[in-house]
């Protein structure tokens, strides 16, 4: 145990709540720069004069900058430690939604949201870090947990909110609603959120030693096997996003306010799997629920694509099959994520950095084939997901028989709290 992690042992339940709910924020900012711009795509595709299609490269261009992004901030995370990188990404951001705010272009757009995911994906690299910095091993699956039920408040919240405004106050708003929210968890980290990372001066930031510390991580049987696993399951997710304002509001020809609401809908399945996941964590192994888990996604997935060949989906059974796919990858999630960060220590924030690199690189190649396709129907969407979690199946039934010596995340003991 570190001596972060050590003060896990006195925290008080009152100040674990509250150290999560700072987490949960972080992890939550680069959905909710997704999420609630999502049912504005026709009002934004009328105003700049372009097609949604169009539109969702934008939301392809946020992928690849938090993709990016995150081997930007890993080193830094590692060399100055967790707040002050931070800093910086949060800032970025809220000038990039500034500047979103006054786009007149679908190209200023585009390159406005890859430098705003730019600054998001400094809060989602560090919270991974400060997980692994602050909670012991066997904390960990429940923290990414609690943490995904925080962050479910994005797809529950965001796209009705951003319905809502697009409505009554035009899209643009959106944007502004964002940055104010960045400046408030901004002002919360600096307050509140206590340093968890002691800067490593001799960690270097030379092209060479980083790129060696990145091998190092991903030539680990136990990472590469759950991160990548991990992340083609996640993918599916990213291609639901990036497909559903086509296929709700386009195919289903649904309002904007309706889509919000299914939106929001749709996510109790996420979030609901990621909590009866705690539940499962307590007579059930994490490389377990994963393969299970992975498996039920693959036959749904497939049940979805020849079902949306044949038309027996209307909006109903879409809505369904999607909800059970969000429940897989909800379970699938923390419990990859848990795995693929429980072999590292000093160098947490570099393996979070390439996890999270991982898990966004493949939901923005996701997407980007949502936009190739660009079909009126589900097809698509659902011949992407059934691509992606068949693969991530593959990756962990070859990838498990290859870990000599697994780091194990399950809880063998009961850590202290104080009340």
């Amino acid at each position: 145990m570190t001596g972060y992690q050590s003060l896990f042992i006195f925290m008080t339940k009152q100040r674990y709540f509250f150290t999560v709910l700072i987490l949960g924020s972080l992890t939550a900012l680069g959905p909710f720069s997704i999420d609630m711009y999502l049912p504005g795509f026709p009002a934004i595709a009328k105003s700049l004069h372009t097609t949604t299609a169009q539109v969702s490269i934008s939301l392809s261009s946020f992928f690849v900058g938090l993709a990016a992004g995150q081997l930007l901030y890993g080193p830094l995370l590692d060399r100055f430690g967790r707040k002050k990188p931070l800093y910086v990404g949060l800032v970025l951001y809220i000038i990039a939604s500034a500047g979103c705010y006054f786009a007149t272009s679908i190209e200023t757009l585009i390159i406005l949201r890859f430098i705003q995911a730019i600054g998001a994906c400094a809060a989602g690299v560090a919270s991974m870090a400060m997980v692994r910095d602050i909670f012991p091993l066997e904390e960990n699956a429940k923290i990414f947990a609690l943490l995904i039920l925080i962050l479910g408040a994005s797809p529950m919240i965001a796209p009705t909110v951003g319905g809502y405004v697009t409505v009554a106050f035009g899209w643009h708003l959106i944007f502004v609603i964002l940055g104010i929210m960045a400046l408030l968890i901004l002002l919360t980290v600096i307050f509140f959120l206590p340093e968890s990372y002691k800067a490593d001066p001799s960690y270097s930031l030379k092209p060479k030693p980083i790129i060696n510390s990145f091998l190092q991580v991903i030539k680990e049987p136990q990472f590469y096997t759950y991160a990548f696993a991990g992340a083609f399951a996640f993918a599916g997710l990213f291609v639901y996003v990036s497909a559903s304002p086509i296929v709700f509001m386009e195919v289903f020809k649904v309002s904007a306010k309706t889509y919000g609401w299914i939106f929001a809908t749709l996510s109790v399945g996420f979030i609901g799997s990621s909590q009866v996941n705690n539940l499962l964590l307590k007579k059930f192994k994490s490389e377990q629920i994963i393969r299970v888990s992975l498996s039920i996604q693959v036959i749904t997935a497939l049940v979805f694509l020849i079902g949306s060949i044949y038309g027996w989906f209307g909006l109903g059974g879409t809505i369904g099959m999607i909800f059970v796919l969000l429940c897989c990858v909800g379970i699938t999630s923390p419990n990859a994520s848990a795995l693929s960060l429980a072999p590292f220590e000093k160098n947490a924030g570099t393996a979070s950095a390439l996890l999270g690199a991982l898990q966004l690189g493949l939901g923005a190649l996701a997407t980007f084939g949502v936009s190739v396709f660009n079909s009126q129907s589900a097809i698509p969407m659902a011949g992407i997901m059934e691509s992606t979690a068949v693969i991530g199946l593959l990756i962990l039934l070859i990838g498990a028989s290859r870990i000599k010596n697994k780091v194990d995340v399950s809880s063998t003991a009961s850590a202290g709290m104080a009340h």
